[in-house]
Parts: structure tokens; sequence; C-alpha cells
């Protein structure tokens, strides 16, 4: 079941949340105040079982694909059976309701509707192209906007840093989508590559590799990020050899590798929000 719900996905997401609320969404205020406060431990805990729950239904619509796609993960993934998978999808579900309830009605309202949106990605947009691309960017950075909301800081630099992790996820799903063609093809996915063509989305990932080029530069010349401009230069760096690889890579293995150093640039983004302010554990406590 942990490899259902991709628990150490989920674990990413809990800290990465803690993290944009310290440093970028509620910079100003004391550190304890952040870390014990009640209402925000309750959005995150219903942000995750929400996001449990989408992996759960993600995963009992792509069962057949992911056999293609991804033998080894699906045999670990089917000794859950799918009867059990869909009891904790709905037990998840209510429990993000309830832990939402305890915040206010508008947070309830929030996760319902992202409930809705993950199980309508995964029953109907996701074989769509640029639909689904698109939606599954959205789904992805959404939980975030539960605390930004909750924290009501409008800062520009908040938009620029989602504008720049929404183009790196859309980049990640573009590139799953080459990796996993195969699946995609057989079981009538009109996905991009299957649509347009593998040398359409290569360019298409070219234009998306530039488009990251602008927050990057407004996030170092325009806003106070601290030390996390070391970040930012690598992620300029390995998106260079991103697009050295992407017009070189012809095999699946080729894809899972330029999947794989999206997935750092995301990972390495999360823990190096910590750079911003290095002293912020002492100052603010």
């Amino acid at each position: 079941m942990f490899s259902v719900v991709r628990g150490y996905n989920i674990l990413v997401i809990v800290i990465a949340q803690y993290l944009a609320a310290i440093y970028i969404l509620a910079h100003d205020k004391p550190l304890k105040i952040v870390l014990f406060d009640v209402n925000l431990f309750m959005l995150v805990l219903a942000a995750a079982a929400t996001i449990a729950g989408g992996y759960i239904i993600n995963n009992f619509y792509d069962s057949e694909k992911d056999l293609i796609n991804r033998p080894q993960k699906s045999k670990l993934d089917r000794l859950v059976s799918q009867n059990t998978k869909l009891s904790f999808y709905f037990v998840l579900n209510f429990m993000a309701v309830v832990m939402a309830s305890y915040v206010s009605f508008k947070p309830v309202i929030f996760f319902s509707i992202y409930i809705f949106g993950i199980w309508f990605y995964s029953h109907k947009l996701k074989k769509l192209p640029f639909v689904g691309n698109l939606t599954s960017a959205i789904l992805t950075i959404t939980p975030f906007f539960a605390i930004f909301m909750y924290y009501k800081n409008f800062e520009t630099v908040i938009f620029v840093h989602a504008l720049f992790l929404f183009l790196i996820i859309a980049m990640r799903e573009l590139t799953k989508d080459l990796e996993n063609i195969k699946g995609d093809l057989l079981l009538n996915y009109k996905t991009i590559p299957i649509a347009y063509g593998e040398k359409a989305s290569k360019v298409m990932l070219t234009g998306l590799s530039g488009l990251t080029l602008i927050p990057i530069y407004l996030l170092i010349n325009h806003f106070e990020v601290g030390y996390m401009y070391i970040y930012f230069y690598l992620s300029v760096l390995l998106l260079f050899i991103f697009l050295i690889l992407l017009w070189k890579s012809k095999t699946k293995t080729h894809y899972l590798i330029l999947h794989n150093i999206l997935k750092f640039i995301i990972l390495t983004g999360v823990f190096s929000i910590l750079l911003i302010d290095v002293g912020v554990i002492l100052n603010r406590i």
C-alpha cells in the first residue's frame, strides 16, 4: 500500500508545504507559531490524505497500462486487491474532508473540488493531449494553494516560484508521456507523443525549458532568495544537460534518465528552500 500511495512522494510534499510556509508564505511570523499551528497541520494532513487517495485512484485506472510500462512496480501494487484500494481511497478522502473541516468550511469546499478534480483527471482527462498534461501539473501544485490562501500572502515572489515549479512539473509530465509511449499506444491514450509525435514533444520540452529561464532570472535578480540562487544556477545547468540528452534520446531508458533529472530538480528545490535564509532557525525561534 505504501507503494500504491507513493508514500515517499507524500513525505516530500509534506516537508515542502512546511518549508514553503516557514520561508515563503509566513516568513514574517515566528517559527514556533508556524510549526505549532494546528490549522496548518490539519491542512497539510488533508492535502497528504487527498494526494494519497489520488495515487490510489490513478493506480486503479492505470492498472493495465502499468503492467506494460512498470511491470515490477505493478506486481508489487497488485499484492493489494482493487477492493482494498478503493476502500482505502474513500477512507482517505473522508479523512481529508474531516481534517479540513477543523479549519473552516472553505477548506472543505477546496478539498472537495480537489478530490473531484483528481478523480476526473484519472478517469477522463489523463487520456487527452495537452489537457491531461496541463491538468496534471495544476493538480500537483494545488496543495500549496491551500496554505497560500490560509496565510493570504499575495507577494509577487510566490507566484514566480509557483511558475517555475509549474513549468518543471509540466516538463516532467510530458517526459513521462515519452517514457510510457508503448503502454499509452496499446491502451489508446491520446498523449502528446502519440498524437503529434516524439519530435513535436521534444520541441515542446525545449520550449518549456526556455520558459523556465524567465522565473529563474526574476528570482535571482529581482527578489530576495538568499543562497537559493545556487539552486537556480544548478537548475539551469541540469536543464542544459537535459536538452542535450533529450535530442539524443530514443528508448524508454533514455526518457527515464530525463525523467529522473527533472525529479532531482524538483526534490532538490524542496530542500533548497532552506537556503533562502540559513539563519531562520536561530533568528525566528
